[in-house]
């Protein structure tokens, strides 16, 4: 069994976590040292580690998972299907499992690039769960995904909810979800996956608001979520003309510096207000996405309130 049960202190309180991700250079490695120190601070359930395709990045993966351990913090490793074969898969949770991490988020991962399926035993993260709970018993706990507007891939949120509860029943321990701005829908998905018998535990995936492209990157090509209209006004007031994705624009923005620093200002404060109303629906946890940004999620959690909160 895992040493520490996350979802026994859900049972007892709010927790309060990060994700971070493999840096690819040594100094972004030099750099997460400072940042797991600033946000050990903050006395974390968990940090988790994104895990890229098929483990392109399980090396740096398992040593970022040491880095948290030594910080004395429980390390939550993500996992996905992609190019994984049943034995590759049981190969590197074995090497998990001896370096101390039996913490997992279990996913499907994205297609690799001109393909429809995963390339693996697996098609999805249903099978992945069944597989380690059926081969580890209770050596994992395992994590699963919540859609609250429907993975961009499934058919209908009815469907992905299906798929949520299937999880469940495979083994999941509890969810954290993808990113949700439209916290009426959050409300409604939460009361739907309740009434069919989801009852596992809820962390939310939060990412601090900081930057406009990485805002609407993440929204539209990752999450297909919806921005809603406060959100979007955040976003119109501060726009960088002509295009703030364009690296050598014809013109520069005269008042760019200034609204990249009020765009963040006015996102904190958004996202504050969206910490405060999820609470109050009774979540289980806050999973924030650091993005290996300690300062952004330092002035987030002051501001919020949440050091002494959680």
């Amino acid at each position: 069994m895992a040493a520490t049960k996350l979802t026994q202190i859900m049972k007892q309180r709010q927790t309060l976590s990060f994700e971070l991700f493999p840096p690819k250079t040594p100094k972004g490695m030099a750099n997460l040292e400072e940042t797991l120190s600033r946000l050990k601070i903050f006395n974390p359930d968990y940090m988790s580690v994104t895990y890229g395709a098929g483990g392109a990045n399980v090396g740096t993966n398992r040593v970022v998972c040491q880095m948290i351990a030594d910080h004395g913090v429980v390390p939550v490793t993500h996992f996905n299907l992609i190019r994984h074969t049943r034995e590759s898969i049981r190969e590197q949770l074995d090497q998990y499992l001896e370096e101390g991490v039996d913490h997992i988020l279990a996913l499907r991962g994205d297609f690799p690039d001109g393909e429809n399926s995963t390339c693996g035993d697996f098609n999805y993260a249903t099978d992945l769960v069944s597989f380690i709970r059926d081969t580890y018993g209770d050596r994992f706990e395992i994590a699963v995904a919540g859609s609250p507007e429907g993975h961009v891939a499934c058919r209908s949120l009815d469907a992905d909810i299906a798929a949520l509860k299937l999880k469940q029943e495979n083994g999941a321990d509890y969810i954290i979800t993808q990113l949700c701005w439209d916290l009426d829908q959050f409300e409604r998905w939460m009361d739907k996956i309740r009434k069919v018998g989801v009852t596992i535990p809820l962390d939310v995936g939060v990412m601090p608001i900081v930057d406009i492209k990485t805002t609407i990157r993440m929204a539209l090509s990752r999450n297909g979520c919806v921005m809603d209209h406060e959100l979007s006004k955040i976003i119109s007031k501060y726009w960088i003309f002509p295009d703030p994705f364009d690296s050598n624009p014809p013109f520069q923005d005269p008042a760019r510096e200034q609204k990249i620093a009020d765009f963040r200002k006015a996102g904190i404060e958004y996202t504050i207000r969206q910490l405060d109303r999820l609470r109050m629906m009774g979540i289980d946890g806050l999973h924030l996405y650091a993005m290996n940004r300690w300062k952004d999620v330092d002035y987030l959690i002051r501001e919020a309130g949440l050091r002494t909160v959680i």
